[in-house]
């Protein structure tokens, strides 16, 4: 390859994919920190009361969308104090899924959609998808199975914290500072590995593995599995990373990239909520029942996404 080829060709892309998913990251992360996301709170109080859920429920919620930590800590100390159910404890963690991940969405938007381009927005509706059922299956399982409200205590929403122009700034760019690191550290790499691959036949070389030894997968596009294997072995901005490579060179439609990147964040999502979830999980909630949680959490999760996944597969 000549420098003219290796300027055109990574170079120069991935200095755009990088300083793109720079400036997104820190608007995502300055609007995270403004807690954009405080005026949804006043929808806790009407979808619980369909839910059938506690104050302390509703509270919890309207806490999700600016820390995830304090909301399950509020459900911990209820829980201790015997004001909140075990089966209601499960369904409010399980209604939280909805806030916390509007919380990181911003993030997730301005990271992915220079990456990914148009495969982002549809793979985004579908998370978003998912995330929206499981809040309507939520709120009728618990319809169904919590009755009277008399079982109730009253609680009020924790102090909002105030921050300052220069406090919303510093917090910024401290968070800024440690993601950018970690995803250059990925995204960099992966993308100039993933070119070479592609380059040099190795997904082809998968491609006949795939066609000779898994013949239940025939409606996977072979080059997905770089994806998910990368999405398994490292994490989503790892695959996020190998799916941008294989889009720019136009090896993959973006149905064949959403799909992949479905079925790997399925995949890997047992490990890497362990990894991520349980440390601090255990420190709220006992170790049993944080595992309880997440074993929970995760396996909804997961089927709300294959659900949608495989609407979007067949209607596509």
């Amino acid at each position: 390859m000549s420098a003219a080829e290796l300027w055109a060709q990574i170079l120069w892309p991935l200095c755009k994919l990088i300083g793109l998913v720079s400036v997104g990251l820190f608007v995502g992360n300055l609007i995270e920190a403004m807690h954009w996301t405080r005026f949804m709170a006043r929808l806790a109080n009407p979808l619980t009361r369909i839910g059938r859920m506690c104050e302390i429920s509703a509270a919890s919620f309207s806490v999700a969308f600016v820390s995830g930590v304090t909301a399950n800590t509020m459900l911990a100390e209820a829980y201790d104090q015997g004001r909140l159910s075990r089966r209601e404890l499960i369904l409010t963690n399980l209604f939280n899924s909805l806030p916390t991940y509007f919380l990181h969405l911003p993030s997730m938007i301005f990271i992915t959609v220079p990456i990914l381009k148009s495969a982002a927005v549809v793979y985004l509706g579908i998370t978003v998808g998912a995330a929206l059922l499981r809040t309507v299956l939520i709120l009728f399982v618990g319809r169904m199975l919590l009755t009277g409200l008399d079982r109730c205590h009253a609680m009020d929403m924790p102090a909002q914290e105030k921050l300052v122009a220069r406090q919303v700034l510093q917090k910024t760019w401290n968070r800024f500072r440690r993601r950018i690191k970690k995803i250059v550290m990925i995204t960099a790499p992966i993308y100039v590995g993933v070119h070479f691959m592609n380059k040099l036949g190795m997904f082809s070389v998968v491609e006949h593995f795939l066609a000779e030894h898994m013949s239940s997968m025939s409606w996977l596009h072979p080059k997905a599995m770089g994806i998910i294997v990368f999405q398994l072995a490292a994490e989503f901005s790892a695959g996020m990373a190998a799916a941008g490579a294989l889009l720019d060179a136009g090896s993959m439609s973006v149905r064949d990239v959403v799909i992949a990147l479905i079925v790997g964040n399925v995949l890997s999502s047992p490990m890497r909520a362990f990894r991520h979830q349980f440390p601090y999980y255990a420190g709220i909630f006992k170790p049993k029942l944080a595992l309880e949680l997440i074993i929970c959490s995760q396996g909804f999760r997961v089927t709300s996404l294959i659900f949608c996944g495989a609407v979007y597969y067949w209607m596509s």
